[in-house]
């Protein structure tokens, strides 16, 4: 049961991966990469990590594709859909044949890695999984993270300067 249930979210993430880069319409190829965003969450619900999938709905198919189709909104892009570019797909078709040959390849040859690390299954399974990153966020990676944030907050206020008429 998991087999096709995995193999139906593997066809509509293939699906809507193809929407996102052959619709003529930006907001169409943001609504097809929302719905790749919402099967890359369910991959990570089956891999047993709600966190990942949380963060995965909140952060890019929330705020970010928010932002993506506000910048589209704004732009107000227009579409030629007149214009055929065969070069184009043709190099590209391309690239995907020699990408999924490469896929094939790794997945036949490769083997999957053993989990290491300092917690083992039963451990994150009793602590739990947002626990255990806030644990190592605020003990192990506290400088990464506040570096981080004020990256963030410096961004947020040249963002700030830079949408002012008047200073």
């Amino acid at each position: 049961m998991e087999t096709l249930f995995f193999l139906i979210i593997t066809l509509v993430a293939l699906i809507s991966a193809i929407l996102v880069i052959t619709c003529k319409n930006p907001i169409n190829s943001a609504l097809a990469l929302i719905m790749t965003f919402f099967c890359l969450a369910t991959y990570y619900v089956m891999l047993d990590a709600p966190f990942m999938a949380a963060v995965q709905v909140m952060v890019y198919a929330g705020a970010i594709m928010v932002l993506m189709v506000f910048t589209i909104m704004l732009l107000n892009i227009r579409v030629d859909a007149t214009k055929k570019h065969s070069h184009k797909l043709i190099f590209a078709s391309i690239i995907g044949f020699f990408t999924v040959i490469n896929l094939i390849v790794m997945l036949v040859k490769s083997r999957a890695a053993l989990p290491t690390g300092p917690y083992s299954g039963e451990m994150i399974k009793m602590i739990g999984h947002t626990e255990l990153v806030g644990r190592e966020i605020f003990t192990s990676f506290l400088l990464p993270f506040e570096i981080t944030s004020i990256l963030l907050l410096v961004a947020i206020i040249g963002a700030v300067i830079l949408a002012k008429k008047k200073i």
